[in-house]
C-alpha cells in the first residue's frame, strides 16, 4: 500500500477531538491585549490621558511618558507569563518579522533584574539589509528602525506554552525610507482624515477629532490534513497544486456552502475563535464556502489600521492551530485548479464623527454629504483604477481573477439599482427622488414578511456598494489588506481634496447646493464608464470595458507596470504617502517576488514531473506490458484492444518526457517567463489527464478527491 493510501486509512481512524468548553468568552475577550482598559489599571492617570489622546486623535506622542508605558506593559506581560518582547512590523515581504528580547539585564553585582525602557518600547533596530528593499539598502548598509505604533495595542501572542509581549510598529531605513506596509498606510488614513475634514467644514460640519477610516477583512481558506500535505512538495513549497486533476464531484451540487460544518472542522474552528477573542479580534462568522474543504471567518468592523494587523494575526493562527489539530491551512488564491480560489473581502468606510459619509440614508437624494462622498469614490477608482489593480497583484492571484469565481481583471464599480438611478439623475440636473425597498411575502401565512432592499447584490463585481461601504472583492487571500487600502485612502482623499477646494473657492453669493449639483454632475459625466451593474463574468463585458478605455491588466507584471507612472507616483508625493523612490523600489520589489515564484514552481514542476509522474505511468505501462504479453501466450491479436490502450499510455509518457525536457531548457536559458509558464501549463495538462489512466496503487501524490474530501 502507497503513502497516501495509508494517510487515508489513518485518517479514518482519526476521532474527532473534543470541543473544550469555551468558559466565559465575553470576560476573555481582549485578556491578551494591553487595550484601554488594562492601560487604565496599570498606568498613573495622567499618563493614562495623554496616551489615550494619542491613540484617538492621532496626535504626536508625549516622549515624556514613554518610560511610564514600558513599566506598566512590561508589568502586565510578566504577570501574564511573557520573558521576550519583539518589535513587531510587516517588510515588503508580505509576511511580518519579529526579534524577540528578554527583559532580562544584568546588575553590576552580577545579579540579575527585569527591565523594560521608553526607548526599548519606541525603537527597536533590525537589520534593514535582510529585507526587500528594491535597492533603497544594500547588503552594506544594514542598519533600519522600528517605531512604535501607539493606535495599534501591544498583545501576547502564545504559542507551544511560551508567551511573548508584542509591540506593533513601522519599519523604515536608516535614511528613512519606508520598508513596510504599516508606515504608508499610516500615512494615507492621516491625509484622508485631513480631507475628509475639509469637505464636511464646506457642509458647515466642523469636528475636532480625526476621520476614521474602518475596514472588514473576510478571510477565506482551505483545510486539507496534514498527511496529504506533507506528500504534496509542491503545496508546501508553493503554496497550490502544480499538478492534479480535478473529482468528478467537487462544487456543482452546491451543498457545501452553508451546509453542515464537519465535527473535525468545527473543533478547528472553536480553536481559532478563542485564540482570536482573547487576542481581542472580534471575530464574528465562521462557515463553508463554496468549495468543498474551503472556509471562512469574517471579523467586525475595526479602524483600518487596527483590521489589518488583526488580518495578519489571523492568517497565522489559521496556519498555526491547523498544525495543533493535523490539518494544513492553505491561504494561496488557487490551491486546486477548476475549484474555487480563496479572496479577501476588503469592506471599507470612513466616517467623521458620528456621519458614516457612505450611509445613503432613508432617502439618499437628499443626502448632500452622502451624494458627495459616492461622487469622490466614483472618480477615485476611475481615475486609479489602475493603482486599485495594482494593489492586488499578485503570481497567486493571476489564477484566481477572472476565473469565473471571483471578479475580472477589470476594475469597476456596481452601485445597485437605487444609486444607479440616484447618479443618472444627477447627470441629468438634480436627483429629486429615490427608488425604496419593498416588502416579500413568502406564501406560508406562518412565515413572516421580509424587507426586501432596495438594491440586490452583485458578486462578480470588483468594487460593490453594499450598504453603507463598498467591498473590493478582488483582494487575495494571502495578500495584506494594506496596499488596497493605501491605495482607496490615497484616492479618495485627492477626491475630496479637489471636491473641497472647488467649494471653498465659491463666491459668497453663489447658490452653494446649485454648484454642488454643477460639480456632482460633472463628476460623473467624466467618470461614469467606471460604473457598470451587470455581469462582470461575462466577455461580452469585456468588449464593453476595452470600448469604454477601462484597463484590462491580466497579469502580475501588467499589473504593477502603473507604480512606476508618472502621474501615479506624483498622487503619493503630493499626500506624503510614498516618495519617487519609494515607489520604484516596490514595483522592482513585486516584479522580483513574482519571477522568484514562478521559477520555484518551474522548477518544482519539472522535478515531480521526474521523480513521480514519469516513473507512475512507466510502471504502470510495464504492467501493461506483462499484460499484453500474457494475451500474446494466450492467442491474442496485434490489433487488440489492450494493445492500443497501451500504445495511448506509451504516447503520453513520451510527451511528459518531452515536455519535461522543454522546461527543463526553458528554465536553464531563463527563457521570459510567459513562455515559461506556457510549458507548465502543457506539462500539467497532460499530466492531468494521465492521472485518471495509471493504476491507483502506482499514483503516489495525493488526488484532489482526497485531499478536498477526506477528514
Amino acid at each position: 500500500m502507497n503513502a497516501r493510501r495509508i494517510a487515508m486509512a489513518e485518517i479514518a481512524d482519526t476521532n474527532t477531538p473534543e470541543i473544550e468548553e469555551g468558559g466565559n468568552f465575553i470576560e476573555e475577550f481582549g485578556c491578551d491585549v494591553f487595550g484601554i482598559n488594562t492601560m487604565s489599571e496599570y498606568l498613573p492617570k495622567p499618563v493614562f490621558k495623554k496616551l489615550r489622546e494619542t491613540m484617538e486623535t492621532g496626535k504626536a506622542l508625549d516622549s515624556s511618558i514613554s518610560d511610564d508605558v514600558a513599566h506598566a506593559m512590561k508589568t502586565w506581560a510578566m504577570e501574564r507569563g511573557a520573558t521576550h518582547y519583539t518589535h513587531w512590523f510587516m517588510p515588503l515581504t508580505g509576511a511580518t518579522a519579529e526579534k524577540h528580547d528578554s527583559f532580562l539585564e544584568t546588575c553590576a553585582n552580577g545579579n540579575v533584574i527585569a527591565r523594560f525602557s521608553g526607548k526599548n518600547l519606541i525603537m527597536g533596530e533590525p537589520d534593514a539589509s535582510s529585507f526587500p528593499s528594491g535597492g533603497l539598502r544594500s547588503t552594506a548598509e544594514a542598519r533600519g528602525y522600528t517605531a512604535w505604533d501607539p493606535s495599534s495595542p501591544a498583545f501576547i501572542k502564545r504559542a507551544n506554552g511560551v508567551a511573548t509581549l508584542y509591540i506593533p510598529t513601522a519599519f523604515c531605513s536608516y535614511t528613512g525610507e519606508v520598508l513596510d506596509k504599516k508606515t504608508p498606510l499610516l500615512r494615507s488614513m492621516q491625509v484622508l482624515s485631513a480631507q475628509a475634514k475639509r469637505l464636511l467644514k464646506c457642509f458647515d460640519k466642523d469636528f475636532e477629532g480625526g476621520a476614521k477610516v474602518t475596514l472588514g477583512a473576510e478571510q477565506e481558506y482551505f483545510l486539507i490534513d496534514r498527511r496529504f500535505y506533507v506528500q504534496r512538495p509542491d503545496l508546501m513549497q508553493t503554496g497550490r497544486t502544480l499538478f492534479g486533476a480535478p473529482p468528478q464531484r467537487h462544487q456543482q451540487l452546491e451543498d457545501h456552502y452553508f451546509g453542515a460544518i464537519k465535527p473535525r472542522i468545527l473543533a478547528f474552528m472553536a480553536d481559532l475563535d478563542r485564540e482570536l477573542w482573547r487576542l481581542g479580534i472580534p471575530a464574528k462568522t465562521r462557515h463553508n464556502e463554496v468549495a468543498p474543504a474551503q472556509f471562512e471567518v469574517a471579523p467586525i468592523f475595526e479602524e483600518v489600521n487596527l483590521a489589518v494587523d488583526h488580518n495578519m494575526l489571523i492568517m497565522d493562527a489559521l496556519k498555526r492551530i491547523a498544525e495543533k489539530h493535523n490539518f494544513a491551512c492553505l491561504l494561496h488564491e488557487k490551491p486546486f485548479a477548476g475549484v474555487n480560489g480563496s479572496g479577501k473581502h476588503n469592506n471599507w468606510s470612513i466616517s467623521v464623527g458620528d456621519i458614516n459619509l457612505l450611509n445613503p440614508g432613508n432617502d439618499p437624494h437628499q443626502n448632500a454629504i452622502f451624494l458627495t462622498s459616492l461622487c469622490a469614490v466614483i472618480q477615485a477608482v476611475d481615475k486609479h483604477a489602475d493603482l486599485l489593480r495594482s494593489a492586488i497583484a499578485g503570481a497567486g492571484n493571476d489564477h484566481r481573477l477572472g476565473a469565473n469565481e471571483a471578479p475580472p481583471a477589470i476594475i469597476s464599480m456596481y452601485l445597485g439599482e437605487q444609486l444607479a438611478d440616484i447618479v443618472e439623475q444627477i447627470e441629468k440636473g438634480q436627483a429629486k427622488t429615490s427608488k425604496h425597498g419593498k416588502t416579500i411575502k413568502i406564501g406560508a401565512d406562518i412565515l413572516p414578511e421580509l424587507p426586501c432592499d432596495a438594491t440586490d447584490r452583485n458578486r462578480t463585481s470588483p468594487f460593490a456598494f453594499t450598504g453603507n461601504k463598498f467591498e473590493f472583492r478582488a483582494a487575495g487571500s494571502s495578500q495584506s489588506c494594506a496596499s488596497p487600502n493605501i491605495v482607496l485612502n490615497t484616492a479618495v482623499a485627492e477626491a475630496f481634496d479637489e471636491i473641497a477646494t472647488a467649494l471653498e473657492n465659491l463666491p459668497k453669493n453663489a447658490d452653494f447646493h446649485a454648484e454642488l449639483q454643477k460639480m456632482l454632475s460633472s463628476i460623473i459625466k467624466k467618470h461614469k464608464k467606471i460604473i457598470f451593474n451587470g455581469n462582470n463574468y461575462g466577455d461580452e463585458w469585456k468588449k464593453e470595458a476595452a470600448k469604454r478605455g477601462l484597463p484590462n491588466l491580466r497579469t502580475t507584471p501588467e499589473a504593477i507596470k502603473p507604480l512606476t507612472d508618472a502621474k501615479n507616483i506624483a498622487l503619493f508625493e503630493k499626500y506624503g504617502v510614498f516618495n519617487r523612490a519609494e515607489m520604484l523600489s516596490r514595483h522592482e520589489i513585486f516584479l522580483e517576488e513574482y519571477e522568484r515564484k514562478i521559477g520555484i514552481e518551474a522548477g518544482l514542476s519539472l522535478k515531480l514531473a521526474r521523480t513521480h509522474i514519469i516513473p507512475a505511468v512507466a510502471a504502470y505501462l510495464k504492467e501493461l506490458g506483462g499484460a499484453l504479453e500474457t494475451e500474446k501466450m494466450l492467442g491474442g491479436t496485434k490489433k487488440s484492444k489492450a494493445a492500443a490502450y497501451a500504445a495511448k499510455i506509451s504516447a503520453r509518457l513520451n510527451s511528459l518526457i518531452e515536455i519535461s525536457d522543454n522546461l527543463e531548457a526553458q528554465i536553464k536559458k531563463a527563457e521570459k517567463l510567459p513562455k515559461t509558464i506556457e510549458t507548465m501549463a502543457e506539462l500539467r495538462k497532460v499530466a492531468d489527464e494521465v492521472e485518471g489512466e495509471v493504476s491507483n496503487e502506482l499514483w503516489t501524490l495525493p488526488k484532489y478527491c482526497e485531499m478536498l474530501f477526506v477528514y
